[in-house]
């Protein structure tokens, strides 16, 4: 048995706190790679292990969360990972000496939610960090602040062969009682221990209140050991600075409940400091571990039926299908850039007229605000019965943001759905706004249609499936091609259901889109916009990036202005919709500076004619 282990057999292990945390407060900025710091600032992280050790810690963690390939990869730092681990246990293990043990601390890879299957590429990263770790002369391995039990479980596999020292598997949870796939803590715990666990826990994301409550209420194994490392409460920000709410004092309290739950090592996570320790220290000093006592078994009783219960809505013909079926228009109007919404309705409901199958609403274009398109898809819907088909860009918001965005469009069945980069806020009309890019547009794609299998983007069961069909833009307009229809592809693996092209003004592209792209087998709408005059076909083909107008389009706009110019618009247009719907029967009409007139006639010209 290893030295750990063996006086966890009758002894509390104090454990240290949070290594960015004093780093932060020692005056290394927010944002930087505290784990780089092992290379080139030593002194300063070993300064903080011995802090922690001063203040009581029997365990000291080395500086190596995140010090992974995959997250120094955002340094460009991926070459050093196995310097700064091997060099993070050396510094440990220098200010340990032989009155603590030390940790080397692994964590998650990923941060998102990801399927086992795709975490394989993973397995190396996880040997990688193990391998330098154990080099440097660590006592044991913590695999912690893993929110999914999969990869924790997978982190287990690889470092379990390569070790017989003691591992501490801890997953640091959403909400007291289960994991952020949804897995009861019981069941996880249970897991972690028949996969090579010696000691099970949780860390990080709740403080102690919250993690008390999951032991409190979940099995343990019969022989394992238990180790919590909580947060200082929830982070706060103001007057320019991050802080935590919990006191030392509370934590040592905290500390022989946890005691009474049977824990054997007790530590602190993010925001707690030297103080938290040293307090925990001295209520702990002289006192000897508890023996865990499981509470009861939870019976199971099956749910009442609820009488609110609400089946799901019946399956309905969707613009993929009816463009499977058949021509199918749909026509974009921009929402409006004030209060005003009249002329926009009266604008949609002749387009409706007209023959469109659906509006679809532009999301603040050219990054200038624009009324939300939320909105005006609800009041079509509920109001006009309009289809609406909602632009949804990867600019304007995080991914807590367009999660509950998306949610919010499944309550109010709204399914149609186009995701796009979104231009950058310094075109627009507030310049100085943060452009957000949490994901790209592919990563988009692939997260809504986890929505639709009932999975958050965090990995948590939703209840039900959302019904997303999901449109992807495709701009042929690009010095290389094939390079853009290679994009297009992988738009369609990660699970777009339709294409819309940016606007074409050239028979010989139309052409050239359906002959490259035959192998494709979902929908593509072909997008036209008519042009209004000679200045803006001049602006379009040289100052808007993705559209290119033909010379002949050019030419025929030469000198053209108000009526004039919008009657040779809509008469170009037309020629370009004869020879598009012969290849395609998807039309993206887009609408210009809300003359939608124009657009209502040009909708009408493709509709069949009707029997006398």
């Amino acid at each position: 048995m290893s030295a750990l282990l063996e006086k966890l057999t009758h002894s509390l292990i104090v454990g240290d706190g949070a290594m960015a945390t004093q780093l932060y407060k020692l005056g290394v900025p927010a944002g930087i790679c505290c784990q780089e710091l092992c290379l080139s600032n030593p002194a300063l992280v070993r300064s903080v292990h011995t802090s922690y050790l001063e203040a009581g810690a029997d365990l000291l963690e080395t500086n190596t969360f995140g010090a992974n390939r995959n997250s120094l990869s955002r340094y460009g730092l991926e070459k050093e990972a196995p310097s700064i681990n091997r060099t993070a246990a050396l510094l440990a293990r220098e200010a340990a000496g032989d009155r603590a043990f030390v940790a080397g601390a692994i964590s998650s890879v990923h941060t998102g939610h990801i399927r086992i299957q795709s975490m394989r590429p993973y397995r190396d990263q996880f040997e990688e960090q193990a391998l330098a770790l154990l080099d440097g002369g660590v006592d044991a391995l913590l695999l912690e602040t893993f929110l999914d039990l999969d990869e924790l479980l997978l982190a287990l596999d690889v470092t379990r062969a390569l070790t017989s020292l003691p591992l501490i598997a801890q997953l640091a949870t959403p909400e007291a009682g289960q994991t952020r796939d949804g897995i009861p803590i019981s069941d996880a715990f249970q897991q972690l221990k028949q996969a090579g666990a010696d000691i099970v826990g949780l860390n990080c994301r709740l403080g102690p209140s919250e993690m008390l409550r999951t032991l409190e209420e979940c099995q343990i194994p019969a022989d394992a050991f238990l180790s919590v490392f909580p947060n200082a409460g929830y982070l706060d920000y103001a007057d320019g600075e991050f802080t935590y709410t919990s006191s030392p004092a509370y934590f040592a309290e905290s500390a022989l409940r946890f005691r009474e739950q049977g824990v054997r090592i007790i530590g602190g996570c993010c925001g707690t400091t030297p103080d938290h320790i040293r307090a925990m220290r001295a209520a702990l000093d002289g006192l000897a571990p508890m023996p865990r006592l499981n509470p009861a078994p939870a019976a199971k009783i099956p749910p009442p039926p609820s009488p609110l219960h609400v089946a799901p809505p019946p399956k309905k013909e969707t613009l993929v299908d009816q463009a499977q079926r058949g021509l199918t228009v749909i026509v974009e109007l921009d929402p409006p850039k004030d209060l005003r919404t009249g002329e926009f309705l009266r604008g949609c409901r002749a387009l409706q007229s007209a023959g469109a199958a659906a509006i679809t609403l532009a999301e603040n274009s050219l990054a200038s605000v624009r009324m939300s398109n939320l909105a005006l898809g609800t009041i079509l819907k509920n109001s006009y019965g309009i289809e609406p088909l909602l632009h949804l860009t990867c600019r304007d918001r995080n991914l807590i943001g367009q999660q509950s965005h998306l949610m919010g469009l499944y309550a109010l069945g709204i399914d149609h759905i186009l995701i796009i980069t979104g231009d950058p806020t310094r075109i627009g009309d507030l310049p100085g706004s943060s452009s957000v890019f949490d994901v790209n547009s592919f990563e988009m794609i692939r997260l809504t249609k986890q929505l639709n299998e009932g999975v958050s983007f965090s990995g948590r069961p939703l209840q039900r499936q959302a019904n997303f069909v999901i449109g992807a833009a495709f701009n042929p307009y690009v010095h290389h091609f094939e390079a853009s229809l290679k994009r297009l592809e992988r738009k369609i693996a990660a699970g777009a259901d339709f294409i819309m092209t940016q606007p074409i003004y050239d028979p010989e592209m139309i052409l050239r889109i359906h002959e490259t792209t035959r192998h494709l087998d979902i929908p593509i709408f072909i997008g036209l916009m008519p042009l209004t005059g000679q200045r803006n076909a001049e602006f379009l083909h040289h100052e808007v990036p993705g559209i290119q107008l033909s010379p002949e389009s050019l030419e025929r706009m030469r000198g053209l202005s108000g009526a004039a110019g919008r009657r040779e618009g809509v008469k170009l247009c037309r020629e370009l919709l004869d020879v598009a719907v012969r290849y395609f029967h998807g039309i993206y009409l887009i609408t210009p500076f809300q003359h939608y007139d124009m657009t209502a006639e040009l909708t009408a010209y493709l509709q069949p004619p009707t029997s006398t």
